[in-house]
C-alpha cells in the first residue's frame, strides 16, 4: 500500500502521484459506490498498487475543503481573473466570487485583465479599486499592461507550492494568464464551445497541472454563481471587514442592516468600508433571506 495525491480523472480511473514519486493508474474500490464516496482530484488517498502502476484506491483522506466547478479538493487558492473590460467589470459578480471562496475557505488571489483598454483617467480608477480590495486584505495583481513580467512574476510566486485554481467569466483571460505563465501548455484560447453549456453533461477531464512549482487546475467559464449554502445571518462573516468591524457592534449578531450601534455601517458613512461592498452585502443578504429554506439534512 502507499499513499499519495490524484493528479487526474477521466472516465473513473484516477492517476495518483504517491509520495514516493510514482505516477500510478488506478480504480476506486467498487463499495465506493454504494458508501457514497466519490474521490477527487487533489484527494489524498491510500492505494494497492501491487504492480507499481496500476492499481485501486482503498481510502479518501478528510477533505479540507472541495470545490464543485471543477470537482477539486483540498484547495489553496483561487486566482481570480477579472476583466475590467469586456466583459463589463462589476464589484457585484467579484464580491460573489470572492463569498464563495470565503465560504470554501479558498484564499482568493484578485487578477485584473485587459487593463490595456482603460483610459488613463480609468486606470486611476481602478489603480484605487485595487488599493481598496488590498486594504481589505486580498492579493491583487493590477498593471496597465495585463500580462506584464511584474505581473506573471507575482503569479509564479503566489503558485509556488500551492494546489490553485483559475476561476472567472468566459472571456476574462483565464486560458490566456495561464499560457503566460507556462507557454508550454499550450492552452486554447477563445469562447468555451456551446457543448460545455451549463445543463450539457459531458466526460471532462479534471487534472492538476505542474506550473511554477506548484500545482493549478483550470476551471470552466461563469457569469454567476448558484444560490449560496448559508443563511443571511451568516453572510457578515463572510465579509472581512464586516467581521473585524463587527466586534463593535452594539448588539451580537447584528447584521449590519437596520440595527442601532453597528460598527459596520458607521464605517460604511466614514469611507472605511467600501459602499459598494457593502451595497453587494444587501443584495446578497436579502436574496438569502428571501430563498426558501433547505429542510433536507
Amino acid at each position: 500500500m502507499a499513499e499519495g495525491q490524484i493528479r487526474q480523472s477521466l472516465s473513473g480511473f484516477y492517476d495518483v502521484m504517491t509520495d514516493k514519486g510514482q505516477l500510478v493508474r488506478t480504480r476506486a474500490r467498487g463499495n465506493f459506490r454504494s458508501r457514497k464516496i466519490t474521490p477527487l482530484v487533489g484527494d489524498r488517498v491510500v492505494i494497492d498498487a501491487p504492480n507499481d502502476h496500476e492499481g485501486y484506491i482503498l481510502e479518501v483522506k478528510p477533505r479540507h475543503n472541495s470545490l464543485v466547478r471543477p470537482p477539486v479538493a483540498n484547495v489553496d487558492q483561487a486566482i481570480v481573473a477579472t476583466a475590467v473590460r469586456e466583459p463589463v467589470f462589476s464589484t457585484n459578480l467579484l464580491d460573489r466570487q470572492l463569498l464563495a471562496l470565503e465560504i470554501a475557505d479558498i484564499e482568493p488571489v484578485i487578477y485584473l485583465t485587459k487593463t490595456d483598454l482603460l483610459t488613463a483617467a480609468e486606470q486611476t480608477e481602478f489603480d484605487q479599486l485595487a488599493a481598496d480590495y488590498r486594504k481589505i486584505g486580498y492579493e491583487v495583481v493590477y498593471t496597465p499592461v495585463p500580462f506584464s513580467d511584474e505581473a506573471i512574476a507575482t503569479v509564479k510566486q503566489l503558485l509556488a507550492n500551492k494546489v490553485s485554481v483559475i476561476m472567472g467569466q468566459t472571456g476574462a483571460g483565464k486560458s490566456t494568464l495561464l499560457n503566460h505563465v507556462a507557454p508550454d501548455l499550450e492552452l486554447a484560447t477563445g469562447e468555451i464551445s456551446q457543448a460545455l453549456n451549463r445543463g450539457k453533461h459531458t466526460t471532462r477531464r479534471v487534472q492538476l497541472l505542474s506550473v511554477a512549482d506548484g500545482l493549478i487546475a483550470d476551471t470552466p467559464g461563469f457569469s454567476s454563481y448558484d444560490a449560496f449554502d448559508l443563511t443571511e445571518k451568516e453572510l457578515g462573516q463572510y465579509f472581512r471587514e464586516f467581521r473585524r468591524a463587527a466586534v463593535d457592534c452594539r448588539f451580537r449578531g447584528c447584521v449590519h442592516v437596520n440595527e442601532p450601534g453597528c460598527a459596520v455601517k458607521a464605517q460604511v458613512e466614514d469611507g472605511t468600508i467600501l459602499q459598494s461592498r457593502y451595497d453587494n452585502y444587501l443584495l446578497l443578504y436579502q436574496a438569502l433571506k428571501n430563498q426558501k429554506p433547505n429542510y433536507k439534512k
